[in-house]
């Protein structure tokens, strides 16, 4: 393998290479557990739009994550599969299991090699050194694609850091990785640091040398940036820059920066980048992560212009405040409007433009929805379609809890009272609850039909469209026990919309229960930010 990979068609530019771990270390943002079927879900999203490598998750942690990175596996059509594994035996050959029937499986292990990592294992530099070399040479025994990851990288001593990687590409690694663990380092080191890689590391020019970034101080998709500029030719990166903390690289912004800035950045990417609004919107709805308005690429202000002079530019010129276009990453150029008497086949081509295609059952599901909210709104938009499959996919009918009834009664004095039934596990339990407010007397009777020790950590509102027929959509975020779990949901009356919310997001705190069998914490203390 060599460092840089290059086609006919294109032999004056590198080949960067996308490797995804939405799936896996965007999956460890507190909250954002996704099920079986939507990681399955993503993982064909990011082998049709072209990432090279999906990280699809880390087996050994529990039996739904083997499951998972197994079925996917053996369901991608393109791209890598790839499973990470601490630097131990029993971790890697779970992994070797979960993805050896990919049609290009690749095992990921990894170590911390920093002063503060090599602590936690307690191993001196020689100590952790044999280990480095055992565990990659036992997984290149069984996979020929193997990547190696020093974690905490850029806070590792430069001597011993060219002294694991050089052992690590001995002992079979085809790819080095270089994480940024905590997001402390800025552009120039982040460059500085695979130069002198390259420059030190003998067999350097053997293997392909990668960059995975975290945002803590802004600076994620700028370090990865520079470190492609200075020979890596790897970007591991999350659909909205999803992940722990602060998130990692998002895979939008490296894509379109090279994609826009070809001119100062010669390198270019298998990525189809009409696909990336669809799949954008597709991780939000099942982390439960909304995208901020003002996010680059993929927010709902990227491509707006309110300014004056904006708009006059933007009529007479579109590149005169646009360097790219809408329809490069998927995204409508119109926003045209339908109403109740739009029929079955009108939605159907007007969600293909919107980068959403449904088979013909889930598109009568989704009719019914939209001519209940037509009946509502005189005009629905673009915005509140997208509002309404968000609203679909977040709910199933294999949900415990269920809102049916909800009858709010407000007045100017004294507390408010809600009305609510629930149908809790195929069954309907009712009860009347009291509140400072609409909203607090609904959650209090969520409450009392299904207790629980859950606490509220956030609660948004915001509108869809303008308006006062404006659907709302409603984010919660809920605690328990150290789970997170987080919900949204979207309707033209607030108050419904943020009980929809709020089960839903026990909804999926009831999952992280079940999910959190004896051994299943190994995902949350010992694979951070690998």
């Amino acid at each position: 393998m060599t460092q840089n990979i290059k086609t006919t068609a294109h032999a004056e530019q590198d080949r960067v290479v996308i490797f995804d771990t939405t799936l896996r270390d965007g999956e460890q943002s507190p909250g954002a557990t996704m099920t079986h079927t939507e990681k399955l879900e993503i993982a064909e999203l990011l082998d049709e739009m072209g990432v090279d490598v999906i990280e699809a998750g880390f087996p050994i942690a529990s039996e739904g994550d083997f499951t998972a990175v197994s079925a996917i596996a053996k369901q991608a059509k393109n791209a890598t599969i790839c499973g990470l594994a601490r630097a131990n035996f029993k971790d890697i050959d779970r992994c070797w299991e979960a993805v050896k029937h990919a049609r290009s499986p690749r095992i990921h292990t990894f170590i911390g090699t920093s002063p503060l990592h090599r602590a936690i294992p307690n191993l001196d530099q020689d100590q952790m050194a044999e280990r480095i070399h055992e565990t990659v040479t036992h997984a290149r025994n069984l996979c020929d694609n193997v990547q190696w990851s020093p974690m905490d990288a850029t806070r590792t001593e430069h001597d011993y850091l060219c002294r694991v990687v050089e052992i690590a590409i001995k002992a079979g690694a085809t790819t080095i990785n270089i994480p940024d663990t905590v997001g402390y380092t800025a552009p120039r080191e982040s460059a500085d640091l695979i130069r002198m890689l390259l420059n030190r590391v003998p067999g350097a020019d053997t293997v392909i040398f990668a960059t995975h970034c975290h945002n803590d101080l802004g600076m994620a998709t700028a370090n990865a940036l520079a470190a492609v500029e200075a020979g890596a030719r790897q970007i591991e990166c999350t659909i909205n820059g999803l992940g722990e903390r602060a998130g990692n690289t998002a895979l939008e912004e490296v894509v379109m920066a090279l994609k826009v800035r070809n001119d100062i950045m010669p390198f270019r990417t298998g990525i189809d980048t009409t696909k990336i609004m669809n799949i954008s919107r597709k991780v939000a709805t099942v982390s439960g992560f909304p995208v901020q308005f003002n996010k680059a690429i993929v927010g709902k202000n990227a491509f707006a212009h309110e300014s004056g002079i904006h708009q006059d530019g933007m009529l007479k010129n579109a590149e005169t405040f646009e360097i790219m276009r809408p329809s490069d990453i998927g995204l409508a150029d119109t926003s045209l409007v339908m109403g109740k008497h739009s029929g079955r086949a009108a939605l159907r081509a007007k969600l293909k433009d919107l980068g959403v295609e449904l088979a013909d059952n889930q598109l009568n599901d989704v009719f019914v929805r939209f001519k209940a909210l037509a009946d509502r709104k005189k005009e629905v938009y673009d915005d509140d379609l997208l509002a309404l499959m968000k609203d679909q996919e977040t709910t199933s009918a294999e949900d415990t809890l269920q809102v049916k009834r909800l009858r709010v009664i407000c007045g100017t004095e004294g507390p408010q009272e809600a009305e609510l039934t629930l149908t809790i596990d195929g069954m309907d339990h009712s009860i009347d609850a009291t509140g400072d407010g609409p909203v607090d007397a609904a959650f209090n009777a969520v409450k009392m039909l299904y207790p629980h020790k859950a606490r509220l950590q956030l609660y948004q509102v915001h509108a869809v469209t303008e308006g006062t027929d404006a659907q709302a959509t409603v984010s919660v975020r809920i605690e328990e026990d150290g789970r997170i779990a987080t919900g949204q949901s979207a309707d033209t009356d607030t108050v419904v919309a943020s009980v929809k919310a709020y089960v839903n997001a026990l909804n999926r705190l009831i999952v992280r229960r079940t999910k959190s069998a004896p051994g299943e914490n190994v995902k949350s203390v010992t694979m951070r930010d690998a």
